[in-house]
Order: structure tokens, then sequence, then C-alpha cells
């Protein structure tokens, strides 16, 4: 049986916070195509990961701003570099998921550290956890501009861990990212999957311990 993890990292897009808000933003200035939101955010892991690889680290809300602009001119759109900070702005302030707020307050009754680890900026991070009234729960929040290192690449689970003076398989990776779950695995962490609507598991990566609905699931199975 595996061990309790020591501690819980939590990705916090999408897994603890509600990017509808800001998928209806991007739509709306995409030409009212909802089918564009899903091509943007793939664009953003995929220049994150170009940014990586070149050691050329940018920081994640500049990627989304530039990326953002490429699918407009794709798609014979004019948008500023303004324009598209304006439409990325609902994403400093999104709600939590329903089931978030009880599922933290149980994780944290039963003693766990739970940390946030993000592949956003320190102050987007700060802004967004503070702004969904969340930022309490975590002993500590951790972003990607501190190392820079764009997750899913192995090196940042494994700071994490170091961070919070932790072997990397006595800490659990929460996420409702395919990709964030299959780069934590591979670091050799524990991990847990929160299957929001629309997303899924690499097929070809080391399977979650945990695959969940929710995150009040997970903490009734923790």
């Amino acid at each position: 049986m595996q061990a309790r993890p020591a501690v819980l990292f939590f990705d916090v897009n999408e897994t603890l916070l509600d990017m509808q808000p800001v998928k209806t933003s991007i739509a709306q200035a995409l030409g009212q195509k909802p089918e564009r939101v899903a091509l943007w955010f793939t664009n953003l892991l995929h220049y994150s990961l170009v940014s990586t690889v070149s050691h050329q680290f940018k920081d994640f809300t500049s990627i989304g701003v530039a990326t953002l602009q490429m699918l407009a001119e794709q798609n014979n759109i004019e948008m500023s570099e303004a324009k598209a900070r304006e439409v990325l702005k609902p994403m400093l302030s999104l709600s939590p998921h329903a089931d978030v707020v009880q599922g933290l307050e149980t994780l944290k009754s039963a003693g766990y550290t739970m940390v946030a680890l993000t592949n956003s900026s320190r102050h987007a991070m700060e802004t967004q956890l503070s702004h969904a009234q969340i930022d309490t729960y975590f002993d500590r929040s951790l972003s990607v501009e501190d190392i820079g290192i764009y997750k899913p690449h192995q090196r940042v689970y494994r700071w994490a861990a170091y961070q919070m003076d932790s072997q990397v398989e006595d800490c659990m990776m929460i996420a409702a990212h395919g990709w964030d779950v299959a780069g934590a695995s591979y670091a050799g962490m524990q991990s847990a999957f929160i299957a929001r609507p629309g997303q899924t598991l690499f097929p070809l990566a080391l399977q979650p311990q945990f695959v969940v609905s929710d995150l009040k699931e997970l903490a009734e199975v923790l």
C-alpha cells in the first residue's frame, strides 16, 4: 500500500478554480467561437514548453497574451497586446469549483500539509487564491517562475518537494490535467487526477494512484 503523502500539491487553474469566465471572454474575442478556447490553451502549453526547452523563460501571462494574439491573427482578427491582456483579465477573478472549499476543509482538518503549485506567476496565483478566498488553506504557494521551468518538466516537481523538505515519493500532485499528473508521476510523485468535464488522462503515461470526480471525493478517499 502506498504511504500517506506528507505534502499535497495542488494545481490551481481548472483544478481548483472554474475557468468558465475566461473561456467565455476568449471565445467572444475570437469570433464567438468556443472551440477556439481549447486551441488557445493548447498553444499556451505548447509555447510554455518551448520556453522551457529553449531556456528562455517568459511568464505565463505573457505567453498567454502572445498565443492569444497568434490565434487571433490566424483567424484574421485584430488584437493588440493591450486587448489580449483585457480578454485574459477574468483569469485573476475566478471562483472555486463547488466542491473545492469542502474538499480543502476536509483535507486540512485531516492534518495534511497543502501547497499550491502553479505555472502562473506568483502575483497571479496570490491574486487568484485571495479572490477565491481559499488562500488560507495552503501552507505555502509555489510558482514555477522561481525555478524558470514549466510543469510538466520533472524538475519542477522535485524542486517543489525540496522546497517543502520532503522526498518526492512522499508527495502527491493533485490536478485536473493529464499532462500535470503525468509529469508528477514520472518525477516519482504520487498523483491524483480530478476528472473535470472535458479533461482526460494521457493513456501512455503512468497512471495516477487516484482518479476522482471532484475534490470532495478525493478528500474522502485520502
